[in-house]
């Protein structure tokens, strides 16, 4: 049970590590202004609401632990 556990943990941390990699070394990478996203601009103040990039973000996290649980089987 704890092996099991452990190499969650571990699966985890390096995919923390290569994604922080990725931020660190390409500045550059966004997703860009996804349509559906919602900006509201005032003089003074901005609210930015990042509705479409959520579900998209849920849909890619989703069908990627999917793919891991269905490998792992």
């Amino acid at each position: 049970m704890f092996e099991e556990i452990g190499k969650g943990f571990i699966f985890f941390g390096l995919a923390l590590v290569i994604l922080g990699l990725v931020l660190v070394l390409v500045p550059s990478f966004e997703l860009g202004r996804f349509p559906g996203d919602i900006w509201i601009r005032k003089d003074t103040w901005s609210i930015y609401i990042p509705i479409t990039r959520g579900i998209f973000l849920s849909i890619v996290l989703s069908l990627l632990l999917w793919i891991v649980t269905f490998l792992r089987r």
